[in-house]
Parts: structure tokens; C-alpha cells; sequence
């Protein structure tokens, strides 16, 4: 909204400058920074703290009556709702009186033609005060900065007391973990951490709240497990490895990697792709066996991404394929198929088709808040579909950026796109290129926190390091592990982080985004 993008001649001004552009602050250096700043400053503590007060001038107790005298919140009575109604004055004598006159005798006055005119030019120029929907104080808005002050807080990082590393999980199995989905709300019948290995051999390993918890009223050590991820004891105890090994034949030619896998957000669901039938399919997690097989693409699938789930576990599923076309289908959260019959499960149809690549598609992000899929393909630049099939536009990176491997959209439009050898850039979802950089690692996971202002990479290098979205300024290195990361997911509450080695074993970090806030790096 604040840039002439389309050349429209919106005239001169009478100091001869032509209109363009919205002129910002000088604190703004592009409008992308002008509405990040804002943002953060609406959302920030300041405004947190005294919104209340806002509300009683506006709606509330303060708006009208010896508190808005008090609180020098008095406007023309014109703008009050309720202090005229101009259709009322139906009276023609009223509207007819030729002379202006007002006073009739101290106490009336008579309208006239003009007076009625001046009020509805009145009202029509100056608006009118909303109506009052409080006559008492509202209360002050529950703040994260207030709980930090509290001693045990577990907002409040502490470094003395939280080491990085929560702990380390290794499976029998030595094959590199390349899928990790934390699935830990606690309403689940089975919060867990999902884990996918290369061999294709998956745990569903159970989640303890113990990080979250640490601190909270009631909350006791005696009680609590001490880590928060049990492995799983089909696993473990090494006795029902057949109910957790997907034998299926996959195409030989398929490189096992975190895009081929699909864990339901009821942990319930594995869906996986790569077979040579050109199928993806749906397994059981509790019982390892084959639900559902899906056909509709022309080659093998290479690709898999889930939305973010609805209320009863509805999702968007989408596929990409060395046929170079992307499908869209509808996960029922009800009867655990794509689709939305069950009688028809043998044969879903996908929502949408998706096209414009050139090459088989290898890596795809689709979110349902927005409404879109961002997909990349073997070579060229990555494309922005609707999620009813509508190609919006290709955002095109710079000449070095001409391989995609990895996406990861937030829901408010920022896209991140990890490119081969260590290029990343970030692009608003109308495709602008906002920044770029380049790291010393081969990346392959990549992960935005849930209020997309951070950004969270792992590569071969075994290193997690936090970044600022917008301008990809490091916050934070973590210790180096002795094994390359090959997939990464975050629990629920933002305040762990698993991720899948190369070694076979699973690590636990505890992460903490309040930490790299700017408001909480002033006051701490």
C-alpha cells in the first residue's frame, strides 16, 4: 500500500515534486521495514501494558461523562452517538425557514436549513465517536514480560540454570534420522516426537512436559519426568521392529530425505512417497501397516507437506513430482484418508493441480492460513501457487541462486528458500527479494518459530544456529554436535528443539526466542 508499483501518474505536488511513492521515516529504509516496526511496536510491552487504558478512552468508562472531563477525552457533541438524529427532523417548516435565526426564547432554538447542512457537514468531516460499550475500567492485558519477574518463571531464561543441550537419544539403529515431527500438544492421546530414519524404520517416541511445566504453579520435580522424550519401546526393547518398518519397495533412484515423509498432527499418520508406482501412501503409526495408497501423478513422487491442521485434524497434503506438477488433497482428520469419502479412499481426487515447472519438483511449503503453495523444483526459480491452482508469480533469485532445496513460509507472507551451497534468501509473498546470505555449510533443515521472526538452520556441519528472519542477523551459535543434522522440528510451545543426526540419534535443545527479542535483550 505504500508503493506506486504500478506507475500510476498520481500528479505534482504545488512544490513541483511528482507523487509517488508513500514517503517513510527515516528509520524505515523500505516499506517492508516500516510495517515490521510498526508491527513490533503494536505487540510490544509498552503498548501491552497501557492498551487498557486506550480501550477506556475509546469504549469505555472514560469516554463520555465527568470521567472523559477528567481525562481530557471531551469532543463536539455533534460526534456523540445518540445526540442527533437528522432523519427525525422531518418538520418542513424546519427545513424551510428562510431567515437564519436560532433563538426562540433562553431555553429553544429553532433549526435551520443551513444549521442542518453545517451538522451533517459536520458529522460527514470530523467522524463520529464510536459507540460506549464499557462503563467500567477494563482490565489490564495479561503480559509475558510480567511473568518473567516471577523467580521460577519459565519464560525468564536463565543461563546459569538451562544448559543447551536437554539431551541426546540414540537408537539401536545406526541410520541417519531424516524426519523428526514433534507433534506434543498435550490434548493428543499420544504426544510425541516422530522420528523417521533413512532405512525408513520409525518410532513414535512419547512426549513429557517437563520444560514447559518447570516453574508453573502445582509442578513438581518428584512427579515429572526429567526428559522430555521417551524413546519408543517397540525400539527400545528391539521386540516389535515389524510394526514400525516400512518394507514397501521404494525407486531405487529416490535419495531418502526429510521431504518424504508426512506425520499427521495427531501423530497417528505416517505418509510417505518415493515408490516406483508412482504412489504415496498412508501408514498406521500404532500398527505399521499400509491405510491408504494414493495414485495421480504421471512419475515418481519426490516430495511431500502437510498445512497446518483445522480444529477435528483436517489438513492440506500436497505432492510434488519428477513429473514437474504439484497435486493438492484434503486430509480428513475424521476418517484418516485423503479425501473426504470413505467409500471413494481407492480413488481420491486431488483439489488441485498445480503447474508451471520445468524440472521435477523437489522441496514445497504450503500454508493454509494464506491460502499457498510455495514449491522449488530441480532448477529454476520457486513458484507461488493458490491452493486452488492459480500460478501467482515465480520469485526469482539472484544469478547464483538457481537451485532450491528448501522452503519454509511463515503465515505472516515471509518466504525463506535455501539454495544449493549455502545460499538462503527471504521474499515477501509478492515476491520481493528482502534479503539474501551465504553460509560456510550444506543446510538441510530449515525451520521459521511460529511468529515467523526467527529462522533456524542445520546442515552437515552439525551446528544450529538461530537467525533474524528479516535480515538474516545471527542471534545464536549452538555447541557443535558430532554429527551432521538432517531434520529439525519444534515442540508446541516453541521451547524445544529436536533434531534428527546423521549418527542415528535424536538431540534435544532447549531454545527460548523470548531470549533474542529486542525488548527482552533491553531490560535483561
Amino acid at each position: 500500500m505504500f508503493v506506486n508499483s504500478n506507475g500510476y501518474n498520481l500528479g505534482v505536488r504545488e512544490d513541483e515534486v511528482v507523487v509517488n511513492d508513500v514517503e517513510l521515516p527515516p528509520w524505515a529504509k523500505k516499506p517492508e521495514d516500516f510495517v515490521r516496526i510498526n508491527r513490533m511496536a503494536l505487540e510490544s510491552e509498552f503498548v501491552s501494558c497501557q492498551l487498557h487504558q486506550w480501550i477506556d478512552l475509546i469504549f469505555g468508562y472514560k469516554q463520555r461523562g465527568p470521567e472523559a472531563v477528567r481525562a481530557l477525552n471531551v469532543f463536539h457533541y455533534l460526534t456523540y452517538e445518540g445526540s442527533v438524529n437528522l432523519d427525525s427532523i422531518t418538520d418542513p417548516v424546519l427545513r424551510e425557514i428562510p431567515e437564519a435565526y436560532f433563538i426562540r426564547d433562553p431555553h429553544t432554538f429553532l433549526l435551520t436549513k443551513d444549521f442542518i447542512k453545517a451538522m451533517e457537514a459536520q458529522i460527514q468531516n470530523f467522524g463520529q465517536t464510536p459507540s460506549q460499550l464499557l462503563i467500567e475500567p477494563h482490565p489490564p492485558r495479561s503480559s509475558a514480560m510480567h511473568l518473567c519477574f516471577l523467580p521460577q518463571s519459565p519464560l525468564m531464561f536463565k543461563d546459569q540454570m538451562q544448559q543447551d543441550v536437554i539431551m541426546v537419544l540414540k537408537f539401536p539403529s545406526n541410520s541417519p534420522v531424516t524426519h523428526v515431527a514433534a507433534n506434543t500438544l498435550p490434548h493428543l492421546t499420544i504426544p510425541a516426537v516422530v522420528t523417521v530414519t533413512c532405512s525408513r524404520l520409525f518410532a513414535v517416541n512419547r512426549w513429557h512436559n517437563t520444560v514447559g511445566l518447570r516453574g508453573a504453579p502445582g509442578y513438581s520435580l518428584d512427579q515429572a519426568h526429567h526428559l522430555p522424550i521417551e524413546m519408543d519401546p517397540l525400539i527400545a526393547n528391539n521386540s516389535g521392529v515389524n510394526k514400525r518398518q516400512i518394507t514397501d519397495l521404494v525407486d531405487q533412484s529416490i535419495q531418502i530425505n526429510a521431504h518424504c515423509f508426512v506425520v499427521t498432527a495427531d501423530n497417528r499418520y505416517i505418509l510417505i512417497c518415493g515408490f516406483w508406482d508412482k504412489s504415496f501412501r498412508v501408514y498406521s503409526t500404532e500398527t505399521g501397516k499400509l491405510t491408504q495408497i494414493v495414485f495421480g501423478h504421471w512419475d515418481v513422487v519426490t516430495c511431500l507437506a502437510r498445512s497446518e491442521s483445522y480444529i477435528g485434524g483436517d489438513c492440506y497434503i500436497v505432492s510434488g513430482s519428477r513429473d514437474a506438477t504439484l497435486l493438492l488433497w484434503y486430509w480428513s482428520g475424521r476418517h484418516h484418508i485423503i479425501g473426504d469419502n470413505p467409500n471413494s479412499s481407492d480413488y481420491p481426487a486431488p483439489r488441485a493441480v498445480l503447474t508451471g515447472h520445468d524440472h521435477e519438483v523437489v522441496c514445497v511449503s504450503v500454508c493454509a492460513e494464506l491460502g499457498l503453495v510455495i514449491s522449488g523444483a530441480k532448477e529454476g526459480p520457486c513458484l507461488v501457487h493458490t491452493i486452488t491452482g492459480d500460478l501467482l508469480r515465480a520469485l526469482e533469485g539472484t544469478e547464483n541462486c538457481l537451485y532450491p532445496r528448501l522452503i519454509s513460509v511463515s503465515s505472516e507472507g515471509h518466504c525463506i528458500i535455501y539454495y544449493e551451497r549455502g545460499r538462503f534468501s527471504n521474499f515477501s509473498i509478492n515476491g520481493k527479494l528482502l534479503a539474501q546470505m551465504e553460509i560456510n555449510d550444506s543446510t538441510r533443515a530449515i525451520l521459521l518459530s511460529s511468529d515467523g521472526q526467527n529462522l533456524v538452520t542445520g546442515g552437515d556441519n552439525g551446528v544450529v544456529e538461530v537467525w533474524q528472519a528479516c535480515d538474516f542477523k545471527q542471534l545464536y551459535i549452538y555447541p557443535g554436535c558430532d554429527a551432521g543434522i538432517r531434520a529439525m522440528d519444534l515442540s508446541h510451545d516453541q521451547r524445544t528443539l529436536i533434531t534428527g543426526m546423521a549418527s542415528g540419534s535424536i538431540v534435544a535443545f532447549n531454545i527460548d526466542f523470548n531470549r533474542w527479542h529486542y525488548e527482552h535483550q533491553n531490560r535483561y
